[in-house]
């Protein structure tokens, strides 16, 4: 049966691919052959209007080539300065095969603490939003020369559900050697089974990905249950599906042999409800009329329309709504400061470049940072 996959209506798409299907094992070196039909297929995808984003392994695996490291196990700083060398030159490899085919690239370098930490999610999410505007694919790899928890396997799986949250994506593929999640280990069990669909990651489907005696779950399937969470819950869903034969994005939509992994809501919706409920306002943008009424229409937060600025945050922290009455109309993550807020309030934002001696963003709470339901 084949499963049908939301690639189909899906506008932004996160691709992660791990070193085992970019980087040949024996000789260290890219597969050129298969990143080069992968570019055909985002490239395709790109001319049908979708954003694309690639999370990326393979710059350990390349850099150690490169600097005549020994195989096997590697000792920490040597991952580092495989990851150091590696890391370039996987970045030119994919802007170079890309670029033939008119697709512009941007590398991104990034930890899960990024988008654990408000100020810098805020960030990075605004970085991959304007990359995407901009019709550039960003090529996402983990941090690995400083940040040491990155090294671990499977921590990809983990960056891309983050990226996704980021950027608002629909769904995430996670290529990998296997079609996706069986009920048993299918190399041990003929009549294990590949699970097509998955409409809420159970204690069940978790034991399915680690269970005792699973060599599926062993080092890479339960990583990927853990991303599909993060993915899940925050309104994009997740694909494993078989990354190594050559077109994947195409063999997927024709054979439909994945497991997909439905997410609950949409990104929006999800991420609203998650600043909404999950975060603890640090001070408070009172609105003016016009302002109320431009967020009730699903409109951006400008500085011309705040009247008054309380309490002490940062840039990035949650700040409540209020009319000038003290009626709540919802939470946002700010783009400015307290001091910053108040210098600019009530400002046109063409005027935020000559109050501030910068321009940053036009909008103190950007429209897919607000959350205006009802409390």
């Amino acid at each position: 049966m084949k499963t049908e996959s939301p690639l189909k209506s899906s506008k932004r798409i996160v691709l992660k691919i791990g070193s085992s299907l970019l980087v040949d094992g024996k000789t260290g070196r890219v597969r050129h052959t298969w990143l080069n039909a992968l570019a055909d297929e985002i490239a395709a995808a790109k001319e049908n209007g979708r954003d694309i984003l690639i999370v990326t392994s393979g710059a350990v695996a390349v850099g150690r080539r490169v600097l005549g490291l020994p195989s096997g196990k590697l000792k920490l700083p040597q991952k580092q300065a495989a990851a150091a060398a590696g890391q370039i030159r996987l970045a030119r490899c994919y802007e170079e095969i890309l670029a033939e085919r008119g697709v512009k690239v941007a590398q991104i370098l990034m930890t899960l603490d990024d988008s654990e930490d408000r100020e810098r999610y805020l960030n990075a999410g605004n970085t991959l939003r304007t990359l995407l505007e901009l019709g550039v694919v960003p090529i996402i790899n983990e941090n690995d020369t400083v940040a040491t928890a990155e090294i671990k396997v499977g921590d990809n799986d983990r960056l891309a559900a983050r990226v996704a949250q980021m950027a608002g994506a629909d769904t995430v593929v996670i290529f990998s050697d296997i079609k996706g999640l069986y009920t048993a280990d299918p190399r041990k069990d003929p009549s294990a089974e590949l699970v097509r669909t998955v409409e809420k990651v159970t204690p069940e489907i978790e034991a399915m990905a680690g269970g005792a005696g699973s060599a599926v779950g062993t080092g890479g399937m339960a990583t990927k249950i853990s991303a599909a969470k993060l993915c899940t819950e925050a309104g994009a869903a997740m694909i494993i599906a078989l990354g190594t034969e050559m077109h994947p994005l195409e063999r997927l939509e024709k054979t439909g042999e994945c497991t997909v992994f439905k997410a609950v809501e949409t990104p929006v919706s999800a991420r609203k409800r998650w600043i909404g409920g999950s975060i603890k306002p640090k001070g408070v943008l009172v609105l003016d009329a016009g302002a109320i009424k431009a967020l009730h229409s699903g409109k951006s937060l400008l500085p011309a329309g705040i009247k008054a600025v309380k309490g002490t945050f940062r840039h990035g922290d949650a700040v409540s709504l209020e009319s000038e009455d003290g009626v709540l109309l919802g939470k946002g993550l700010t783009a400015y400061s307290s001091d910053e807020a108040r210098k600019i309030a009530g400002r046109r934002s063409a005027e935020i470049a000559t109050v501030l001696g910068y321009h940053g963003c036009d909008e103190i709470v950007h429209r897919d940072n607000l959350f205006t339901e009802p409390f």
